[in-house]
């Protein structure tokens, strides 16, 4: 038996939820991945994980041994860098995860000028705009939008960004410029949200917040800024995502004195000691130029 790879296999089952789960992840066959678990528990002759029809279980035994073999395997992985000599010189593979639409308009073109740079390094970027679990999903460095949670990761403050009110100059000169935010309750508005509706702006350092009601929802930044060009109503966006619009006169902003607190961008990961070259290199790069990406848009 490869204990290594019953390991492996074992926490693949464990972070799905099922043994199928590993199999499709690991792209094994279920009876394969049913008979490692069998194999591995039999080895340590106790029972590690209790087999319902809709989960796996961890009995206290199976808890104990998955948290050393992350352990485990996290030693293993870094010595396999280290013996490849990723801490002599930038090389390797970088997981890099941003928000959706701050990675494409500020992340990538970074990433990109960071590959032309180190031509022994590669990039793996995950978008996505829900927080991602750095140390569970293997996440080398990450942009973090909003203020971090004592959560013991190492941050390096990169700029802020913030909210912005805006319309287009068709709906302002149709309906009127609010001049404060109670204005906005006789105002079209466009709301941005999911299967859970957001019907409050906040404004003001203290951020007292104002209900709307909106003509017009959407869950992303992009049909929010097509649907506020096109004239439907007032939105709100942060300032990386209405930056273009406005910059191009197709969006207007509004109430500028009573923006809410900034919000500030950080770039993140968990200080692996000692830290590998390639996210030496790639923190290094990427600060000061996402630093000069955001100056950009601070007034926006």
């Amino acid at each position: 038996m490869d204990r290594f790879d019953a390991i492996r296999t074992l926490l693949a089952a464990v972070d799905g939820g099922s043994l199928s789960a590993a199999s499709r992840k690991l792209g094994m066959p279920l009876p394969t991945v049913s008979r490692k678990v069998s194999e591995l528990e039999a080895h340590l002759g106790t029972q590690l994980v209790v087999r319902t029809s809709r989960k796996l279980l961890l009995t206290d035994a199976g808890g104990a041994f998955v948290a050393a073999g992350r352990r485990v395997l996290e030693d293993l992985d870094q010595a396999e860098r280290a013996a490849a000599g990723e801490y002599q010189t930038p090389r390797g593979e970088l997981l890099v995860t941003a928000p959706i639409m701050f990675g494409k308009i500020h992340v990538m073109p970074i990433v990109l000028a960071f590959l032309a740079a180190y031509r022994d390094v590669n990039v793996r970027i995950v978008l996505a705009d829900h927080v991602i679990d750095l140390a569970d999903n293997h996440v080398d460095i990450a942009v973090r939008i909003g203020r971090l949670p004592d959560s013991g990761l190492v941050a390096t403050r990169v700029g802020d960004i913030h909210w912005v009110i805006c319309a287009s100059p068709d709906y302002l000169a149709a309906r009127g410029v609010p001049d404060t935010p109670d204005d906005l309750a006789r105002h079209d508005c466009i709301g941005f949200e999911g299967l859970q509706p957001v019907r409050l702006w906040p404004f003001g350092p203290q951020a007292e917040t104002i209900a709307i009601q909106p003509r017009f929802s959407a869950n992303t930044a992009d049909a929010v800024i097509e649907a506020a060009v096109a004239g439907i109503g007032i939105a709100r966006l942060t300032s990386y995502q209405a930056a273009k619009a406005i910059r191009e006169g197709k969006l207007v902003s509004l109430l500028r004195g009573h923006a809410p607190r900034v919000l500030p961008v950080h770039l993140v990961h968990t200080g692996p000691s000692p830290l590998p070259l390639k996210m030496r290199a790639f923190l290094d790069f990427a600060a000061p130029r996402l630093k000069a990406s955001l100056i950009h848009i601070a007034n926006i």
